[in-house]
């Protein structure tokens, strides 16, 4: 695989709590020069010139903002009017994050209730991506959290916010995440993606999209 097809995969994240809009501006310009699928940043940071986000949009690089992140935790109507006030403000794709006491729970009508409001809050022709930290969770839980997303208009299936103490994507989820959702919807590996080798083993084990900070690295000759 080429530099310039795997840049296609990477969605170019910069999601440090204390990232301004400067570095914004950088994660764009190194986004125009790689040529990534997409940026991926807080919505607060949305506030940006419509020219910057404009500019991106134009050269098919999608706008990805983070809903709900890192926790999870915070209530089904807050993170559906995060989601609907990314996407009025130029965002367009939706990366939410599932709540895992809910998951931990199995309380999947209320798991399936939040990513039903975030799908209903935002245009149809968003893309939406359903984190579910998968390892934290077990095979059973991964499986059935993917299934339920699936069913409640997710785009795509994404293993974690790279922020959980139980760590980021493995090969292994990825695998099962596939396995789970087939080729109805996408799956985003996330989390501690820094090498091209760990990159293309994501992408050979059913990733389409792989977030990470590392671009530069990954994509070098």
């Amino acid at each position: 695989m080429t530099s310039e097809e795997l840049a296609k995969y990477i969605d170019h994240t910069q999601l440090a709590p204390e990232a301004t809009s400067l570095d914004i501006i950088k994660l764009c310009d190194e986004a125009r020069k790689f040529n990534v699928a997409a940026v991926c940043f807080s919505p607060s940071l949305l506030s940006l010139s419509t020219e910057l986000l404009t500019g991106l949009s134009a050269g098919d690089i999608a706008i990805a903002c983070v809903v709900g992140f890192p926790s999870g935790a915070h209530a089904g109507v807050v993170k559906a009017f995060e989601a609907k006030h990314a996407t009025q403000n130029g965002a367009t794709e939706i990366d939410m994050v599932v709540n895992l006491g809910f998951v931990y729970s199995a309380s999947w009508l209320e798991v399936g209730d939040e990513i039903a409001q975030v799908r209903a809050a935002i245009p149809a022709k968003t893309c939406l991506k359903v984190i579910i930290e998968s390892a934290a969770l077990t095979d059973e839980q991964i499986i059935t959290t993917c299934r339920v997303a699936v069913a409640n208009g997710a785009n795509f299936v994404k293993t974690s916010t790279g922020f959980h103490k139980s760590g980021g994507a493995t090969v292994e989820a990825v695998r099962l995440m596939r396995a789970t959702v087939g080729d109805a919807i996408g799956v985003k590996a996330s989390g501690g993606i820094r090498t091209r080798e760990s990159a293309l083993e994501m992408i050979a084990a059913g990733a389409t999209r792989l977030g990470t900070s590392a671009t530069q690295a990954i994509l070098a000759k």
